[in-house]
Order: C-alpha cells, then sequence, then structure tokens
C-alpha cells in the first residue's frame, strides 16, 4: 500500500487552484516570511497593515495576484501574540501550512472534495478568525484540511457533513479585524489525526514539538502543486 504522502503526491500532477479561478496560477508569487529575510529587519510584521503593505510592494514588483509560502517556516510574525511566547525551544513559532496572501473578499476554492467536519469563529488575538475544516478520504486514508482566516460570511449556512465538491467555492477571505490582526490571507494546513480539535488546530508549533506536527501535518503542496 502507498504511504499515505505517496497518495497525496499522486493525487494529480497539475496544480490546483486554492483561491479564486479567475486568477492565473503564474501569478502565484513566492513569499519569505522567515527570520532570515532580511528584508523584514525594518518592518513590524506583526502590524497587519505593514505586513500587508510589505507583500503588496512585492506582488506590485512581480505583476502577482496572490502571494504564498511559509511551510515550516521558522517567523518572527507571532512575537507580539502571548499565546506564541516561551522560552527559545518551546516559542511557538513555525509555521504548519501554507499561507496565501491576497485581498480581502477573494474566493476560496476547495481543492478535493470533502465533507465539513467542522468549524468556528476563532477570535482571539493571534488566531484563525473564522474557521473552517473539512474531511477527506483518499485511497484508503483519511485526512482533513483546514482553511483559516476566512471571512464571517464563510460559516453562515455550515452543517457539519455538509458536502463541498472540487473546485466549489468554500468561503472568502476576512479583513485584518475579522482575521484577528493578521493581513488578509488564507492559511491552508493539511492534519492527518486531528484528535479531539473541533474547528481548530495548531498552525503554529514550537521546535521542541517539530517532529511530531511534521508528520501529522505534510507539506501541503504535495496535494496543491503550486510552486
Amino acid at each position: 500500500m502507498k504511504s499515505f504522502l505517496e497518495v497525496l503526491s499522486s493525487y494529480t500532477k497539475h496544480p490546483i487552484a486554492i483561491l479564486d479561478n479567475a486568477i492565473p496560477l503564474e501569478n502565484y508569487k513566492p513569499l519569505d516570511l522567515s527570520v532570515s529575510n532580511i528584508d523584514l529587519k525594518a518592518i513590524d510584521i506583526t502590524d497587519p497593515i505593514a505586513c500587508e503593505q510589505y507583500i503588496n510592494d512585492l506582488l506590485e514588483g512581480s505583476h502577482g495576484n496572490v502571494a504564498y509560502g511559509g511551510y515550516l517556516e521558522q517567523r518572527n510574525l507571532y512575537a507580539d501574540k502571548a499565546g506564541f511566547s516561551g522560552s527559545p525551544d518551546a516559542k511557538r513559532n513555525i509555521h504548519l501550512g501554507v499561507d496565501y496572501w491576497c485581498a480581502a473578499g477573494t474566493k476560496v476554492i476547495v481543492p478535493i472534495s470533502g465533507t465539513v467536519h467542522s468549524f468556528k469563529n476563532n477570535n482571539t488575538s493571534g488566531d484563525y478568525g473564522p474557521t473552517i475544516i473539512l474531511a477527506h478520504k483518499l485511497k484508503g486514508y483519511r485526512f482533513y484540511t483546514l482553511y483559516g482566516h476566512l471571512s464571517v460570511e464563510s460559516l453562515d449556512g455550515l452543517e457539519i457533513g455538509k458536502q463541498f465538491d472540487a473546485g466549489t467555492v468554500l468561503g472568502t477571505l476576512g479583513t485584518a479585524d475579522i482575521n484577528v490582526n493578521y493581513a488578509p490571507h488564507l492559511h491552508f494546513q493539511l492534519v492527518q489525526d486531528i484528535g479531539g480539535y473541533f474547528g481548530d488546530y495548531p498552525g503554529v508549533c514550537a521546535l521542541t514539538d517539530l517532529e511530531y506536527y511534521k508528520k501529522n501535518c505534510p507539506d501541503p503542496n504535495l496535494l496543491l502543486n503550486i510552486g
């Protein structure tokens, strides 16, 4: 039997749009928000306005519409948020999904058919804001996809078990205030074992927990093939 990573990689050889299908995939541009990016030294990346301006400038300079990246990226983005602090090894600053930074209101597209596992507005500072988790079955494996930083309206009419087919609209991106202090973007994450979580799952981990989360939350690009 193929491993879970092999099954994800074999789902399709073609890139899958995760945002509005009207945005060409060539207009997705890579973004580095890691601690090693020297361009961020002079920017308060924890300020959503400054962060959004930095991303918009990058997109304008590269003729792009979407900035993406961040899997296992160590970031200073969470440095001002109490729930992420701790000793150097216990500090939660390693990102477990891929972020797709784009204008608020942009449509979010379901990449693989699934049903609603859970949803919740995680509205404490530094959290996801409105979040939807879908459950999927693929060649003997059950896994989950998490969509964070959505608009409040994205939760309207949802119910557990609701079906979403691949290529349909799941919701839209929220504004910075709804995102609980982040510039508009989609946090997209794969989760193999979701445990008892409901409408939420850690999207950032500490170095001490990295090996577990790296295994349980594989690279979303195995599925999406973007970049």
